[in-house]
């Protein structure tokens, strides 16, 4: 059971529950857990039901006012008559609606909780053992759950909730690289479609024999940006090489960006049509016997930057045209930020070269088995799960840590 997180959200008792005669509040003035004694129990009486605002993730009464507001939109007759702003206003009440259940459903379960313990105590000092157990368990799975609701709080960037534009880059390694990076692109496939996100490949270039040279692709969800922001940077491949028929030990890597999607329409960033130039060609993807016969697949290249992006994978070059747009956009936004921010060395200026030393995480397949985070220190010998998408513990530890751009002090790679 962990004893302790953040205080801004939680305090936990490191005593027993019952022996000691201290229980669980819900403080919903503030949305805290604090602990009391039994006397401060008696006189603190039932909860109070007049939430004052706190602001941010935990403003329940303002997230319900807004969903009553958005249910009132949806409930127009004239709802329908503008197809994007209403899946927009959809979205929303969605996104509304998982942001208050879980600290609801919290609320109700300590509550339950704090019942136990008040039965728990009338009961006979034998029984007592028995419903401490439970208690315990039943904290156990409380604290997991609170502890997701916690991870929300640090999603508090201005575009953190946004859908996400994720890229790898085969870097120093060749063959061996190359192949890295198509590795990398299952993985984070996978892991997007655990948590529930759509995945789809915008843009793919295939490597000399095997792999992927690049790839890029959108990741559609709610906080999809907020949580694999922390997957930018330089990832270190070494095992043995199924490409060396000697059988020796390589070492490759790839780079991972990861910006923010900007819609065409969001208002924050805005480009002259005489600063950018459509080209169109013929794809190879999906789409039939149209894609050989019609020019479905846009490039746009941004003049003033060099910025080129492109998108083959629709079937109208309508489509491929927005979403290149789209990407364009991300990347601009990004690209500007980074100007913005260049003493902190944030964006583009941190990821730092495709090459050793620069590495974020290093994978290692043999002769040990170790998937490592030089930015926490969080590591794990399941390199399989890694690989099959179970990311959240890497992701989780960065934000804890204060989403680190560096390698912290005294952590050590063993291959180094």
């Amino acid at each position: 059971m962990p004893r302790w997180v953040r205080p801004r959200l939680i305090v936990i008792p490191v005593g027993p529950v019952i022996r000691a005669k201290r229980f669980w509040i819900w403080d919903s003035g503030f949305y805290m857990l604090r602990t009391c004694s039994t006397r401060s129990r008696r006189k603190s009486g039932r909860r109070r039901r007049n939430w004052p605002i706190c602001g941010g993730f935990f403003d329940v009464p303002g997230a319900q006012k807004r969903l009553d507001e958005v249910n009132a939109l949806m409930a127009a007759d004239n709802f329908w008559n503008n197809r994007e702003q209403a899946q927009k206003l959809i979205d929303e009440a969605n996104s509304l609606r998982n942001r208050i259940e879980p600290l609801l459903k919290a609320e109700k379960q300590l509550e339950d909780l704090r019942v136990m313990v008040e039965l728990g105590e009338a009961e006979p000092e034998a029984a007592q053992a028995k419903i401490q157990g439970e208690l315990e368990a039943d904290l156990a799975k409380f604290f997991k759950e609170l502890e997701a609701l916690e991870l929300r709080v640090f999603l508090s960037g201005p575009h953190d909730k946004s859908n996400c534009i994720l890229s790898i880059n085969s870097g120093a390694g060749g063959t061996e690289a190359q192949d890295w990076a198509e590795m990398l692109s299952r993985m984070y496939q996978r892991w997007a479609e655990s948590r529930g996100w759509k995945v789809e490949v915008t843009d793919a270039l295939p490597g000399e024999g095997a792999g992927l040279k690049s790839i890029t692709m959108l990741i559609t969800g709610e906080f999809a940006y907020g949580y694999a922001k922390a997957e930018r940077g330089v990832h270190r491949l070494v095992r043995i090489s199924p490409f060396d028929a000697n059988k020796r030990r390589h070492t490759s890597f790839a780079s991972v960006d990861v910006i923010a999607e900007i819609e065409e329409d969001d208002g924050e960033i805005a480009i002259p049509p005489n600063e950018f130039q459509i080209d169109t060609f013929r794809s190879g993807g999906k789409g039939g016997q149209n894609v050989n016969k019609v020019e479905t697949a846009v490039r746009i290249t941004h003049l003033p930057t060099g910025l080129v992006v492109a998108s083959q994978n629709q079937r109208s070059q309508h489509q491929n045209r927005a979403t290149a747009m789209k990407l364009l956009l991300s990347r601009i936004y990004a690209q500007r930020l980074d100007a913005q921010k260049a003493e902190m060395e944030r964006f583009y200026g941190e990821k730092g070269s495709i090459s050793w030393g620069n590495q974020i995480r290093s994978y290692v397949f043999q002769p040990y088995r170790m998937v490592k985070d030089l930015r926490t220190g969080v590591e794990t010998s399941n390199v399989q799960a890694v690989m099959d998408g179970d990311l959240d513990r890497f992701v989780n530890g960065w934000l804890r840590a204060g989403c680190p751009a560096k390698r912290m002090q005294g952590v050590k790679d063993e291959e180094e």
